[in-house]
């Protein structure tokens, strides 16, 4: 620099002649536009000579005729219709939010659920169906000592009617809309006497034993369709229905005092329930699951309606909250049931049941302290093994050419 002459000489001179060198320094530092006063340092100086080529248009820039093959790309310009996903994000900024990963997570769902076999769906649905019925138990286990069964019961249907009718789409007279009336009353009535004997049970026995109880449901299934059905059943189906019924008989504990009046009604609601399998898979044909439904609320509240008003208890604030919480639990869960059947097979969907065991030993265990005995645990797995052997034979048994309605 021009005034670094100026500088060394300064620091030669005495001191009395340094005051007079400064002056001139600041003359010269004014001249070149640097701050008075203030040393120029080799960063300031590199500073000032970028920013003097900046302001001509020379700044990391080659020279025009210099061949370079490195030059500077023209800015890229975002079209509106490309996809944000596919978009490269500009230096120094950060990626630009998407929101099509959520749709397309949910496309790829659809995509599987249309393309999976109705064995699985009908399996989803057994499952979910399942898990909804298990909370559907515990609340009536937990309100059942004090509201009326019959109470419970059609406060569950008026429930349930209320949301398939909110649910609808064309109102209450497609939905009412059948070709067999006469099964639909039948499966109703059914569905009813289940639900009075099975519930009953649940009420005064631990919940494993009445539903260990409950799968000899799939032995009544065999008996059924040979009776409505008119299956042909073979001597080593007959052998496991037979030791499925001892697997009962077992968790019944039969003593000189007789039976367990409430276990009993366990093995009654097995047996009602398993006409309702059948009837279900007759239905299922010509039928829709809102149709089946809304034909069990209506016959289901016809018949409750005087029982509920001689018996009526009326219900606290905690009550009414178990009572809303099991009817709508119900209600999904007689939707995911029924419309489980209608898409699966029967012999592929009746081994997730037996998760109802460990849903219930878990229930009862943490939410009222039940303890199943040693007998419920052996009478359990006779009839679980007997049970499987039955699917499995089911599951080679080719299916018949349905009836024609």
């Amino acid at each position: 620099m021009p005034h670094l002459p100026v500088r060394r000489i300064a620091a030669t001179q005495p001191r009395h002649v340094r005051p007079a060198l400064a002056g001139i320094r600041d003359f010269i530092d004014q001249f070149h536009g640097e701050t008075p006063g203030r040393a120029s340092t080799p960063a300031a100086d590199r500073s000032r000579a970028m920013s003097e080529e900046r302001q001509t248009g020379r700044a990391d820039r080659p020279a025009q005729g210099e061949g370079s093959a490195e030059t500077e790309a023209p800015p890229r310009i975002l079209d509106p219709a490309e996809p944000a996903a596919s978009r490269e994000p500009l230096p120094g900024l950060p990626p630009e939010p998407t929101s099509a990963v959520a749709p397309y997570g949910r496309l790829r769902l659809q995509r599987w659920w249309g393309t999976a076999s109705p064995n699985l769906r009908g399996s989803a649905y057994m499952m979910a169906a399942l898990l909804v019925y298990a909370v559907m138990v515990g609340a009536i286990k937990h309100v059942g000592g004090v509201i009326p069964l019959v109470q419970i019961l059609l406060i569950r249907q008026i429930v349930m009617s209320l949301v398939l009718l909110a649910m609808s789409r064309g109102g209450l007279r497609p939905m009412l809309r059948t070709r067999r009336p006469g099964l639909q009353i039948v499966r109703s009535l059914l569905t009813l006497a289940a639900m009075l004997c099975g519930f009953t049970a649940v009420i005064q026995i631990p919940l494993a034993q009445a539903t260990a109880i409950g799968f000899s449901q799939v032995l009544f299934v065999t008996i059924a369709a040979v009776i409505v059905l008119k299956e042909v059943v073979d001597a080593r189906r007959w052998a496991a229905t037979v030791i499925g019924f001892v697997g009962v008989l077992v968790m019944l504990k039969p003593s000189g005092d007789g039976l367990d009046t409430f276990a009993l009604l366990a093995v009654a609601g097995a047996l009602l329930n398993a006409g309702i399998t059948v009837s279900v898979r007759m239905l299922a044909a010509t039928e829709r699951t809102d149709t089946i439904l809304i034909w069990q609320g209506m016959v289901m509240i016809a018949a409750l309606a005087i029982p509920s008003w001689l018996w009526w208890v009326r219900p606290d604030a905690t009550q009414w909250f178990w009572l809303i919480v099991l009817s709508l639990f119900g209600t999904a869960g007689q939707w995911l049931i029924t419309r489980a059947y209608q898409v699966g097979e029967a012999a592929a969907l009746a081994p997730l049941d037996f998760s109802r065991l460990l849903l219930a030993s878990f229930t009862g265990f943490v939410f009222f302290a039940e303890i199943p005995e040693l007998s419920t645990w052996i009478g359990a797995g006779i009839v679980v093994g007997a049970t499987l052997y039955t699917i499995r034979k089911n599951a080679r048994t080719l299916p018949r050419e349905p009836a024609t309605p």
